[in-house]
């Protein structure tokens, strides 16, 4: 494991299905994560590592994501238009961030993980504020 960013982080890397989309995140080899109960979340079995943008690195794959919103539009839903993986994306709750999918980065830099349950389907009490905070 690789230091990034800090001492207490590790560059987690992941990407997509295929491969086209590949990326790196600096976080905690102990990671806090969201289980989330929205409609979407739910579909995709998402489970959100929330980091600010600058301890997101896309390596390759800019050119084959696409872009899917709904409800207010406000979080960009990233998929690889090759393979429909969502890897990542820019959150409503943290817009100056991304919400990297836990399940699609290699398991090698993960010492473990907790995961927290979000009730997403009821987003305004979730966030009040309307974003939560970088853990």
């Amino acid at each position: 494991m690789s230091a990034a960013a800090g001492p207490d982080l590790v560059t987690h890397r992941g990407g997509c299905h295929c491969g086209r989309v590949r990326f790196e995140v600096s976080a905690p080899a102990d990671i806090d994560v969201e289980d989330c109960n929205c409609s979407i979340c739910t579909m995709f079995a998402y489970l959100h590592l929330i980091v600010p943008a600058e301890r997101f690195r896309l390596l390759s794959g800019a050119a084959d994501l696409t872009t899917y919103t709904f409800n207010t539009g406000a979080a960009k839903h990233l998929f690889c238009r090759h393979c429909g993986t969502k890897s990542f994306y820019v959150p409503r709750s943290h817009p100056d961030g991304y919400s990297v999918n836990v399940r699609c980065i290699a398991p090698d830099t993960i010492a473990s993980m907790n995961v927290h349950r979000l009730d997403g389907s009821n987003w305004e009490r979730a966030y009040p504020q309307g974003r939560g905070a970088f853990r």
